[in-house]
């Protein structure tokens, strides 16, 4: 019985886990928000097993606090660690883009140039369906090189900013601006200029973690005003109801 439990009651912890992940960077739960296991377990419609499995592995990655007895609170988005994880993808994929350079013979990067070389009237506007392009042309480059180690290491990076990374592609301009910067920055490889590929791939990095930075700031500040507002007019229906 158990044997046959465990892989479900994993993947709905994963599903969970990620549900939550999302609310947490989409705002739905904003930092300083508390909550219980039960709650979150009825909210689901699943027992508290799984819930309490995603709410560790979020606790883990410094999402969440919780509190001996009394329940989870949600952190504050630590951007210093954001900054950090970024440029440690930076490092990586630095170091992939000089190895595919300087590779002895040529690295095959056709399944990547197949997405990316392509007419504009050809690109996908959709951005959560570029959000997983772009993941993946990343990854590939890192792949192409060959180090399982290293790419295993990048994998752990592109999971831990999955959520905030997507925002870069809520901006139609920013969807048109990766497809350029990707399709220059292949160019380069294929022409074996490390120099060059190396320096438009860290602004291309750059760019897009100022523009999650920007949206992430934004959109909290949103949602505590749209919070407040809900708070205000609350507060004076009640008072109406009270008054009559």
């Amino acid at each position: 019985m158990g044997n046959t439990s465990r892989p479900k009651e994993n993947a709905l912890a994963n599903r969970i886990y990620q549900q939550l992940k999302d609310e947490i960077f989409s705002f739905h739960l904003l930092p300083g928000d508390r909550f219980t296991e039960t709650q979150v377990a009825e909210r689901y419609g699943v027992s508290r097993t799984p819930v309490r499995g995603a709410l560790y592995r979020l606790e883990r990655e410094g999402f969440l606090q919780v509190y001996f007895r009394s329940g989870w609170s949600v952190r504050s988005i630590d951007f210093e660690r954001l900054d950090q994880l970024y440029d440690l993808r930076v490092v990586l994929e630095d170091a992939a883009v000089s190895r595919i350079c300087e590779a002895p013979q040529t690295v095959d990067l056709s399944a990547l140039t197949e997405v990316w070389l392509v007419d504009p009237a050809e690109r996908f506007t959709d951005g959560n369906r570029v959000a997983a392009l772009d993941e993946a042309f990343h990854q590939g480059l890192v792949l192409a090189t060959g180090n399982r180690e290293m790419a295993a290491v990048h994998q752990d990076v592109t999971e831990k900013i999955r959520i905030v990374r997507r925002l870069d592609f809520t901006n139609p301009a920013r969807i048109q601006a990766t497809y350029d910067e990707h399709a220059q920055l292949l160019r380069l490889l294929i022409q074996r200029k490390a120099a060059q590929a190396s320096i438009l791939l860290r602004s291309h990095i750059e760019a897009s973690k100022a523009e999650v930075r920007k949206i992430t700031l934004h959109n909290l500040h949103a949602a505590r005003q749209q919070n407040l507002a809900q708070g205000q007019t609350a507060a004076a229906v009640e008072e109406q109801g009270a008054g009559h």
